[in-house]
């Protein structure tokens, strides 16, 4: 077990600044080791947004070496003064009640004329989303280490990007996620509508060679079970995802990290016609990680050849504040997603899924992905047969699918002309080593004692 970080640091361990990702897509073609080698004058200890900003600009060598030492919590709504932050900062007279107000009862149509305020309510709402964006957003440029310094270190409502960058290094800090005061009501999204939020805890963009490490990512203290009741009686979301990689990034490693209490967990590619970006791109590992009560996208997957291993997702029905409802109970949850293009490795991986209905269904749902492996999973302590339910779910959505098209006179999508297999075409084997936990106790003993922040020990510079 010493290829592998699912255990490497099977007690914690100290981090040196000079680490570089041992094992996963992060590994491969080339080192990830984010600001290893920075001279005295680019590291930093950082206990506020305005520190953390001006260490990034780093002296006005933003892509030079850089470590980032957080001290805390570092509130992402926080203003150079002390201040936090909220709506009425954001945009004083948002009122979320009056924006919903403005597209009738059912939530069908927006008119500025339904009410006399109706057009200063939605403009109020751009305006306050803006102005949330300009403050909340934390860009971290290549070569960049950020390392929390103890179990309390992280990001409170702050929205982490990570840009056209290369070599990033994320470790020991959490992450609450930011709440969208300004979501979008979108009438047209799905059956019956949907809210979109805006920002995401973390997310990269056209980036390559970064490593999650230790890492807490959750909504924290703002669950959206508590948010205001929007249409249909149900909660606004005020949450968009926790790590999406977007737009062609590639080679990350995201492990031992506990990704927890979340709808739209972790998204790879932003749509079946981004072939052109996503083409290629989207070598990710998930290794050793634990995925709790995440309701969907753990991840959902487009295009990218993604090795899932030694992960152990837990979710039950019943839940509180994010029940797991899979297709087969008439719901939408899921842990993996096999997408469009997509080529998952899945391997060891625990699933104990309880409550009321729990069904093995929710392992795996397939939305346009015909390619899928996995090998020696297991499903509440034993084995399972993941490939039958990930073809069962994609011969299930051609068939109706095809049926569709057949309906309407339309062109069936690509897509349903594909066959479903478990050759997914490559094995992380080929490309990099590691070793994996074959027993279903390990996998679980270490996601739930060695996974998230507080587990290193790092020592300041």
């Amino acid at each position: 077990m010493l290829a592998s970080p699912a255990a490497a640091w099977p007690g914690g361990g100290i981090v040196s600044p000079d680490d570089a990702a041992p094992t996963g897509w992060a590994a491969v073609d080339g080192v990830t080791n984010g600001g290893a080698g920075a001279p005295a004058a680019n590291q930093y200890v950082v206990d506020s947004l305005a520190e953390l900003k001006a260490a990034l600009a780093n002296h006005g060598e933003p892509k030079a070496p850089k470590i980032i030492y957080v001290s805390g919590k570092i509130n992402g709504n926080q203003t150079p003064d002390g201040r936090i932050l909220g709506e009425q900062d954001y945009a004083p007279g948002y009122d979320i009640n009056k924006y919903m107000s403005c597209f009738g009862p059912e939530g069908k149509t927006w008119s500025d004329q339904t009410f006399e305020y109706c057009k200063s309510q939605r403009q109020l709402r751009q305006t306050g989303s803006n102005n949330m964006k300009r403050q909340i957003e934390v860009s971290l440029p290549s070569n960049t280490s950020v390392i929390g310094l103890d179990g309390d270190a992280g990001f409170v409502g702050a929205n982490i990007v990570i840009l056209s960058a290369t070599n990033v290094v994320v470790r020991n800090v959490s992450v609450e996620a930011p709440v969208d005061f300004f979501s979008t009501w979108s009438p047209d999204d799905g059956d019956l509508g949907a809210w979109n939020a805006r920002f995401d805890a973390v997310s990269s963009v056209t980036s390559n060679h970064l490593w999650f490490d230790h890492v807490t990512l959750s909504d924290g203290r703002f669950p959206d079970s508590e948010a205001p009741i929007g249409f249909h009686g149900k909660p606004a979301n005020r949450h968009d995802g926790l790590l999406d990689l977007k737009d062609g990034t590639d080679y990350v490693t995201i492990s031992n990290s506990r990704i927890m209490n979340h709808d739209k967990t972790m998204l790879l590619g932003s749509g079946d016609e981004h072939v052109d970006k996503d083409g290629g791109k989207l070598r990710v590992s998930y290794i050793g990680n634990l995925m709790e009560n995440i309701q969907q996208r753990g991840p959902r997957v487009r295009f990218g050849q993604v090795h899932v291993v030694n992960n152990y997702f837990v979710g039950s029905t019943d839940h509180p504040d994010y029940p797991m409802i899979s297709e087969a109970q008439g719901g939408s949850s899921y842990f993996l997603g096999a997408g469009y293009a997509s080529r998952i490795f899945s391997e060891n991986n625990a699933f104990d899924y309880t409550g009321p209905g729990a069904d093995p269904s929710v392992t795996v749902s397939s939305y346009n992905g015909d390619r899928f492996h996995d090998e020696g999973s297991w499903y509440n302590g034993a084995p399972i047969d993941l490939n039958a339910i990930a073809q069962s779910s994609f011969e299930a959505n051609k068939a109706e699918a095809l049926a569709e098209a057949a309906e309407d006179g339309t062109a069936a999508p690509d897509w349903t002309a594909w066959d479903f297999s478990t050759d997914v075409g490559w094995d992380p084997a080929d490309v990099y080593a590691y070793k994996a936990f074959t027993d279903v106790d390990s996998v679980r003993d270490h996601a739930l004692n060695f996974a998230g922040s507080g587990v290193l020990k790092v020592k300041a510079p």
